[in-house]
């Protein structure tokens, strides 16, 4: 029955050496293993936070971009309204004269044409002679004329951009080669 006893001891004691580091080598390593957990702990919840914010980021930009595309179509809108009230108004006048319809359609341009400035539309107008912007200008016909072969010798119709973007080309013809 003693054996059994002593047998007993001893196998606390190598559970107790078991769980307790038996050399300083074995503590160290203990700690090492511990700080690097907390470590990777740490990292693990940094990466984490910094995706979430990443995906924040990505959601806020996709918002903003949305937001201005509906904003611009809405301030142009606004800007055409003035014109759209100067036309119907001119449409209810009883029996207006020539002079008074043309000063109407004057001052309705001049509304038209400040909507377009406040919204960064503008006119491509080529001068006659200038050389031929394919980027710009859409040539539809070569013409004789005392000028350089591939310059604009008549504008057919204007060309308009908004901001750097083409919208329309201007429609030209140009002078053939001699």
């Amino acid at each position: 029955m003693q054996d059994q006893e002593n047998q007993a001891v001893p196998n606390h004691e190598a559970d107790a050496a078991a769980a307790a580091p038996s050399t300083p080598a074995e503590a160290t390593l203990e700690e090492q293993l511990a700080s690097t957990e907390a470590r990777l702990a740490e990292m693990h919840d940094a990466f984490m936070r910094a995706k979430a914010d990443g995906e924040n980021i990505r959601r806020r930009a996709q918002e903003d971009v949305a937001k201005a595309h509906k904003f611009a179509v809405e301030s142009f809108a606004e800007a055409l309204v003035p014109v759209k009230d100067s036309l119907e108004t001119a449409l209810t006048v009883a029996a207006p004269s020539i002079e008074s319809l043309k000063e109407g359609v004057e001052m309705t341009l001049k509304q038209l044409s400040a909507a377009f400035e406040r919204n960064r539309l503008v006119e491509v107008v080529p001068a006659q002679g200038e050389k031929l912007d394919p980027m710009k200008h859409q040539a539809v016909a070569v013409v004789p004329a005392d000028q350089e072969a591939n310059t604009v010798v008549t504008v057919l119709q204007k060309g308009y951009m908004i901001a750097d973007r083409l919208l329309r080309p201007a429609i030209v013809t140009t002078a053939q080669a001699k």
